[in-house]
């Protein structure tokens, strides 16, 4: 059995901003982890974090889906686990959008839990960046 994470996050800035803190390599670095990303379908690419508690610190991934400014899409293969991480943006009006996360193919719940926690702790820090 899998699950899918589904979470939404509200920023007061423009839809490209957004898009830009997902897509530009050095600008996901600052609020999820050190990356080679590329937004081109077929890239494959790593997020790397110091290894911990016997994990290796590296999440292997591959992206599906790049259409500007709205979805983004890509693998995530990490500790067992054979994910797909979407993103979906909405611009709501009056400088505010919404980032949809969906994170499908959970197969257990402490997998489940992780993801929540890491998600809505790295969303917090990517409010910060847009700030910027």
């Amino acid at each position: 059995m899998s699950s899918t994470l589904s979470l939404d996050f509200q920023y007061t800035t423009s839809i490209e901003k957004v898009w830009s803190a997902l897509t530009d390599s050095s600008k996901l670095a600052k609020w999820v982890m050190e990356n080679d990303f590329k937004p081109v379908v077929g890239h494959r690419f790593q997020f790397r974090m110091p290894p911990m508690n016997g994990w290796n610190g590296i999440i292997d991934c591959e992206v599906l889906i790049v259409d500007e400014p709205n979805r983004l899409s890509y693998t995530w293969v990490s500790l067992g686990q054979n994910n797909t991480v979407t993103w979906t943006l909405q611009d709501l009006g009056d400088g505010k959008v919404n980032l949809h996360l969906e994170q499908a193919g959970i197969t257990n719940d402490q997998a489940f839990e992780g993801a929540k926690y890491g998600w809505t702790n790295m969303c917090g820090e990517l409010a910060k960046v847009l700030e910027q």
